[in-house]
């Protein structure tokens, strides 16, 4: 049996901080991915990461746009933690060696982005995320953190009320091995692939979300779902905020800005909530462009464009043939981010004792209803390395771990159902692909009781029928079959969680727009959801939002 002090599961930003962080506190750590570290889906974040840096910024202001831009849902005590520790972490990650842009005295750039009072987005062009996602695993081979890649966790182990390790499948060798820890930080990353289209990559499948969520550990706030105003129209990849925060705009088919309409002082640079719903309606209303609006950069100059968004250009002409610096590129809302995710505290601990959570797959909150730009990369980094440190103090008090022989032959006994099921006519990708579309369509921008009612009984449907849709392909080894019906599961439970939280919150707040209850009801609604797993469907319960010193106003751009 393998076994450490520490097990971190997921390698991206959040996963390999937190890894450095148990590591650096003497913590044996070992580190689990179902890929490959550098093809997390932490290398496709393009725009930056926020601090405030500038001396005519400030911290309590970038805090302020925070609890602003979640529509007051987000807790205060943890945005007040990641914005005051925003600078040093920034500081850090630069010695590290990650090369930040620089203006021309040498000091690190900083950005416009959406919502934000103050330029204070440090970025590395628009390939941010890959370049921060290098620095930290160089990080983890020079301190030689062990990385079992393409291992695929089937579930947590939780023995005497404690989260002890995992089991999970070597999808190299198809052995399933139970890895024993007396921590583990979950850091899984997105469930995107429960929407379609989605900006994010084949592997956000939500497994971080569903197997603490399954282990006992509790959700929060998982109907928050994030569109992002400018994804590419058929293959939902991500257009970075960078591109309006360098001066892009949107253009209807009548040429207007029509964002002038809907938040006059910020314009493309509003929320992203904001500006995702004011595409969809001018696409609704008859002024898109084959069911798009328009990004024009050609203003910005051909300069610009190498030196600052290369990779969004090469991105537009590969899956568009559309050169930014010639023409305007079609771009619609795509599902882009959970705000929900497991509930921790600010040092990244869940109810369920031994497990941490960090990255997207947490819920600390600092999002609330609705992320800024910029703030997802720093919740990897600052709650990854807080979430990393507590693990390690954690193990310090533990004695050595052990997993249940059951516990691995529990999952066995579940890959062999799953591999002597008869053909039945049911097809994997079929049901993922009814499960995104419904989805997109009754819990996506706007929302409706009729819709996210259907969208719940489509759900619902879909798990009876999952439970018996077979695989062609009977082997273990590299059985992508057989891991696409797993995460299936995983991507159903999360629906469920997802639509019936959605339905059951009567206001429209942030990502939530409601048609039918279209304004915020602070009275009855400014508290969290929180989902409890049972084998029939999810429990919901709420709890108080923490508010230090910002109290709720209209939220107005």
């Amino acid at each position: 049996m393998l076994q450490h002090d520490v097990l971190v599961i997921g390698a991206g930003l959040a996963g390999l901080r937190a890894a450095l962080e148990a590591a650096r506190s003497g913590a044996d750590v070992g580190v689990l991915t179902k890929v490959y570290p550098l093809r997390s889906h932490s290398v496709a974040a393009q725009g930056g990461i926020n601090a405030a840096l500038s001396e005519d910024d400030s911290w309590e202001t970038h805090a302020y746009d925070t609890v602003k831009g979640s529509d007051y849902l987000g807790d205060q005590d943890a945005i007040e933690t990641m914005c005051r520790e925003a600078p040093s972490d920034i500081v850090e990650l630069e010695r590290m060696g990650t090369a930040f842009s620089r203006r021309p005295d040498g000091r690190i750039d900083q950005r416009p982005f959406g919502g934000a009072g103050f330029p204070r987005t440090c970025y590395v062009a628009d390939i941010t995320g890959q370049a921060i996602l290098h620095t930290l695993h160089e990080q983890a081979l020079k301190l030689n953190v062990p990385t079992y890649d393409e291992w695929f966790v089937l579930s947590l182990v939780v023995e005497d009320g404690e989260c002890r390790g995992a089991v999970a499948l070597n999808m190299r060798t198809g052995e399933i091995e139970a890895l024993a820890a007396k921590a583990v930080v979950m850091a899984g990353g997105g469930f995107g692939r429960v929407y379609t289209p989605t900006s994010n990559s084949l592997i956000s499948t939500g497994d971080g979300h569903a197997l603490a969520y399954r282990a006992g550990a509790p959700l929060m706030d998982m109907e928050f779902v994030q569109f992002h105003p400018t994804t590419l129209r058929d293959s939902g990849v991500l257009i970075t905020e960078g591109a309006r925060g360098e001066g892009g705009y949107l253009l209807n088919a009548l040429g207007e800005r029509f964002m002038e309409k809907y938040a006059p002082n910020k314009m493309e640079l509003a929320a992203r909530d904001v500006v995702s719903r004011a595409e969809q309606t001018e696409i609704d209303e008859g002024r898109g462009v084959d069911g798009c609006v328009l990004l024009d950069l050609r203003h910005l100059g051909k300069a610009k464009i190498m030196e600052k968004l290369f990779q969004i250009r090469e991105l537009a002409l590969d899956l568009t043939n559309t050169d930014f610096i010639t023409d305007p590129v079609p771009v619609r809302p795509g599902m882009h981010y959970a705000m929900g995710g497991v509930k921790t505290d600010i040092h990244g601990a869940t109810p369920l004792p031994g497990l941490f959570a960090a990255g997207e797959c947490a819920c600390v909150s600092v999002h609330g209803a609705n992320r800024l730009g910029g703030n997802s990369m720093l919740e990897t980094i600052t709650f990854g390395r807080r979430a990393g440190r507590a693990a390690a103090e954690h193990a310090r008090s533990k004695p050595s771990p052990s997993v249940l022989a059951s516990a691995v032959q529990r999952d066995r006994e579940m890959i062999a159902e799953i591999l002597a099921r008869p053909r039945n006519g049911e097809r994997m990708a079929d049901l993922r692909a009814e499960m995104a579309a419904a989805m997109n369509r009754g819990v996506g921008i706007f929302r409706t009781k009729q819709g996210m009612e259907e969208a719940l009984s489509t759900v619902r449907q879909l798990k009876e029928r999952a439970k018996s849709v077979p695989v062609a392909s009977k082997g273990l080894v590299f059985n992508m079959e057989l891991l696409s019906v797993i995460e299936l599961g995983f991507m159903l439970d999360l629906a469920e969680v997802i639509a019936l939280g959605a339905l059951m919150r009567e206001e429209s707040r942030g990502a939530h727009s409601r048609r039918d209850f279209p304004e915020r009801d602070d009275e009855r609604w400014m508290k969290h959801t929180l989902a409890r797993y049972r084998p029939e469907g999810p429990v919901l319960e709420y709890a108080p939002v923490t508010v230090t010193r910002w109290q709720p106003e209209k939220r107005v751009y």
